[in-house]
């Protein structure tokens, strides 16, 4: 007898939802890698791991359970992607439409409107899916019904690897971009999550101060596109800004909050706080994060008021195989990704976190809130630099000490709100404590110095040793001391091992490239140079944003290939470089780094001559390798960047006098 419970006692506690979800997980994650490339053996390190210690030493039934139940729904997840991708690849084609929609979210920037319609109809006929449209300064809301004369473009899903702008179109279903030629707001849709929407923003920005205004609703609705670049600049280098994207977090306490005000329910007590919650999720659009936090109470207080045990991790899996099932593109947003991860940090790695801070003598409440917060920043920390090319320094600092006051913020800012829209005369007095507490907010976040960031470093196939490795030394997997110690050491050394290779260039030459509607950049590296060419209409932003992607450090040149250089010049003035090249003498009135003017340039090994104010011949590794920003035909041989290629990312590396694809 107890040689049989030894041996049903496997490595790791059998939960059978976990088991179908990670199937499920694994089969729409294979499609995707096969789908739009990029399939490497280390994808199936985690999954090799995981059926060790899962059916080590499980019986002969029990095993073949576990293998059909993951296999059977790995399939479910492939099919339903493929489903869901052949849909989406099966838009209008390109052309003028006469088109209508229903505004679903609102994003005002300082020269443009950005709104995402619902409910489509191009020249009469419905259609399914988001239309993304890039209005003027043109008053919208959420639940305008829009008729426009536009020129309407298919999502395109050629650049899907390397893009997070295509992925999160495909997993937010927005199918369709339009440029409008004519706006017409024609009435007012019935959908009363939408109108309250509106009429929660107009309130806010009617009697609070614009930035203090956009931090609100976001905190409330999870629309942070309306905050101001700067400041969304300064809340995403602090580290913070899931406190503006509605997110677990929120519903929790919304909750906890509500779950205290019913204890006359007795074990029925859950269920109002569930039902505000819900109604809460129509108001953030659905958001998946919300949903998984819905399930996931739901879950706790139905175990709970049955005097059932609560198993927060087969909650999180029930979550996710319900949202994976119905929405298997959702796996490919970072929201998800996030949430998920932070979930799973919890669940993994805040228990031995704790044990480990306990032992060394901290105080119970400090170790618990400590190995909390240690443990959501560890395991998002992948999905942050694979998303965003960039992970704050000091979020944990930041987290540390905000999130101990966000119930207060967030609670205070809906009740508020909420009595502002209740009795609007009074809206301005009610509205006076959340304007206070963000403007406490900025004024922090702006005097703090939130630019020490970790940039241009991606883990790529580490990801996956990453994750497997927190697995392996979680609290959910029995293993001796020496047995995690080991492994431990080995997935140390493979995680150094493949950030090495994905980030450093050891020989030859490397070429990372990346367009977008014709907007080109391109980064050269060498084992010492780095060299970045960029085209006149880029925006610093785009840059940027390559840069945090794929180099973190100084460049040494910035070459620009445009007819128009000043435009590109006042771009490179910004960037981190010793120095900027251009063809021809111009003034552009900035001069951060020294601009230097001719045909021909070296950078350490690298030789540059210019052919052109837009075609660039370089010269490394014994090759000469062509870039042309403008549209045209290069030789074979050349590489070409330019709008025939649309908006790949290229991958290339020069030895031995031979242009090799990554």
């Amino acid at each position: 007898m107890e040689e049989e419970k030894r041996k049903r006692k496997n490595l790791v506690n059998f939960r059978p939802v976990l088991f179908c979800a990670f199937g499920l997980a694994f089969g729409i994650f294979l499609y995707g890698k096969i789908k739009f490339g990029g399939l490497a053996p280390s994808d199936f390190l985690f999954l090799a791991l995981f059926f060790v210690c899962a059916l080590y030493p499980l019986g002969k039934r029990r095993t073949a359970a576990l293998l059909l139940s993951v296999l059977l729904f790995a399939g479910a997840g492939a099919l339903a992607l493929h489903l869901y991708t052949s849909a989406f690849t099966s838009a209008l084609p390109a052309g003028e439409y006469r088109l209508m929609g229903t505004v679903e979210t609102v994003s005002v920037h300082k020269t443009y409107t950005v709104v995402i319609l619902n409910d489509l109809s191009f020249d009469g006929e419905e259609e399914s899916g988001k239309c993304r449209v890039i209005l003027g300064n043109d008053e919208c809301r959420p639940a305008d019904i829009l008729l426009l004369d536009a020129k309407v473009k298919a999502a395109e899903l050629d650049d899907f690897k390397d893009d997070a702008y295509t992925q999160n179109n495909f997993a937010k279903n927005i199918r369709y971009t339009a440029s409008v030629d004519k706006m017409e707001k024609i009435g007012r849709s019935k959908n009363p999550f939408l109108l309250l929407n509106a009429a929660l923003y107009d309130s806010l920005h009617a009697h609070m101060g614009r930035e203090e205004a956009d931090l609100a609703f976001a905190l409330l609705t999870g629309n942070s596109g309306c905050i101001d670049e700067e400041v969304s600049e300064i809340v995403r280098q602090g580290g913070v800004a899931h406190i503006f994207a509605v997110s677990g977090l929120h519903i929790g306490i919304l909750y906890a909050a509500a779950y205290a005000l019913f204890p006359f329910l007795k074990k029925y007590r859950f269920l109002p706080p569930l039902l505000l919650c819900l109604f809460y999720c129509g108001l953030c659009n659905f958001t998946v994060s919300s949903v998984r936090a819905l399930i996931m109470c739901a879950v706790l207080g139905t175990t709970r008021s049955f005097g059932k045990k609560y198993d927060f991790l087969e909650s999180i899996s029930l979550a996710a195989l319900i949202t994976l099932l119905f929405l298997p593109q959702q796996w490919f947003a970072a929201g998800m990704r996030l949430s998920y991860g932070a979930c799973l940090g919890l669940a993994l790695l805040s228990p031995p976190l704790t044990y480990f801070f306990k032992r060394i003598k901290f105080p119970r409440f400090l170790a618990e809130y400590l190995s909390a917060a240690l443990a959501v920043q560890i395991f998002t920390l992948p999905v942050m630099l694979e998303s965003f090319g960039y992970v704050s320094a000091l979020a944990l600092l930041f987290n540390f000490f905000l999130l101990p006051v966000l119930p207060v913020l967030f609670l205070g800012t809906l009740l508020c709100a909420v009595l502002a829209l209740v009795i609007p005369p009074a809206a301005s007095f009610f509205l006076l404590f959340p304007e206070g507490m963000f403007s406490a907010f900025l004024y922090v976040l702006t005097v703090v110095d939130v630019t020490l960031l970790v940039t241009g470093f991606s883990l790529g196939a580490g990801s996956a040793v990453f994750f497997t490795g927190c697995a392996a030394l979680s609290g959910r997997v029995r293993l001796s001391v020496k047995g995690k110690a080991v492994i431990a050491a080995a997935l140390s050394v493979l995680l150094v091992f493949a950030s090495l290779l994905q980030n450093t260039v050891f020989t030859g030459c490397r070429i990372d490239a990346f367009s977008r509607d014709g907007d080109t950049v391109v980064l050269v590296r060498t084992s010492k140079e780095s060299v970045l060419l960029i085209d006149g209409e880029i925006s610093l932003g785009e840059c940027e944003d390559f840069l945090h992607r794929t180099y973190g450090g100084t460049l040494n040149a910035v070459f620009v290939l445009s007819e128009d250089e000043v435009a590109g010049a006042n771009v490179a003035a910004f960037l981190p470089a010793e120095k900027v090249c251009l063809f021809e003498e111009c003034e552009t009135g900035l001069s951060r780094a020294p601009l230097l003017f001719g045909q021909t340039f070296t950078a350490g090994s690298l030789s540059f001559r210019f052919e052109t104010s837009f075609k660039l011949v370089m010269f490394a590794e014994g090759c000469a390798v062509e870039f042309d920003f403008e549209e045209g035909e290069a030789l074979g041989a050349d590489l070409f960047v330019g709008e025939t290629e649309g908006a790949k990312r290229l991958n290339y590396s020069l030895r031995n006098g031979t242009i090799k694809t990554l």
